[in-house]
Parts: structure tokens; sequence; C-alpha cells
């Protein structure tokens, strides 16, 4: 695992866009995260555009009980929810997965000062982090 310019936490798997995307989804569930939304980008631009694209995924990722305490803090914190995860055909074979560090996210906005705030990212970073590590080992 690798992370990009600290804004996400990066790997590659062996398998096809598809299989991995079910694969992400199965192990952000087992760390508590649900998948909120699921874009097609391939196919919005190919519907949009008419643009040929790569299979690439945007999954939405929200933990209940993190969220529920965050925006209970600070309505604006929804502007940052859910948490990204994309999941994309890599053109050697595999796929690229990135997840958000939700602690670059908030610094990024200027919410890491916030005592609440940074339990509740701190938290879902190491969350996530979990599921970075549990799809490496699989």
């Amino acid at each position: 695992m690798t992370q990009a310019q600290n804004l996400s936490f990066d790997l590659h798997l062996d398998e096809t866009h598809g299989d991995a995307v079910e694969k992400v989804t199965n192990a952000l569930k087992a760390e508590g995260f649900g998948v909120l939304t699921s874009v097609d980008v391939r196919k919005a631009f190919q519907e949009k555009l008419e643009k040929e694209f790569r299979p690439y995924t945007i999954l939405g990722a929200c933990n209940p009980s993190l969220a529920y305490k965050a925006l209970s803090h600070m309505g604006e914190v929804g502007l940052m929810l859910p948490c990204n995860v994309t999941v994309e055909a890599d053109p050697a074979g595999g796929s690229i997965v990135r997840i958000i560090d939700p602690e670059a996210m908030m610094k990024g906005a200027g919410m890491d000062s916030d005592p609440v705030l940074t339990e509740v990212g701190s938290e879902a970073r190491i969350r996530l982090e979990k599921v970075a590590g549990a799809l490496e080992s699989s």
C-alpha cells in the first residue's frame, strides 16, 4: 500500500475490475462501512459524452456510527461524506484501488483542529487502513 500525495491509500489487486469492486465492497463491510453510492464512470461517460473510458467505479462508503458522531457535531462535515473509494481497471492487468484518507480530507478542509472531528477522522482512517491491509493480504 502506498499513500498518494497524502490523499489516499493506493493498492493494486490482481482481480478484474468487477471482481475487485466486489472484493472492496466486502472488505469495507467487514470494517463497518456500507456502500451508499456506486458510480459507474465508464457508463456515465459513454451515455453523457459518447466517450470511451476504462472501467472505473467510485464507491461512496459510510460508517453510520462515525458519520452520526461527526454530523451531530458539525453539519458541514456532510460535504465530505461519504468517504470515496475508487476502483479502476489497470491497463497492465488487475485493478487499482484508491481509498481516501479521512484525516487528509479534514486537514484540507481546515477541520483538523476540532477534537471531536479529529477523533472521528482518526477512527475512520484506522478502519480504512484495515480495509486496505485486508485487500492486500487476500
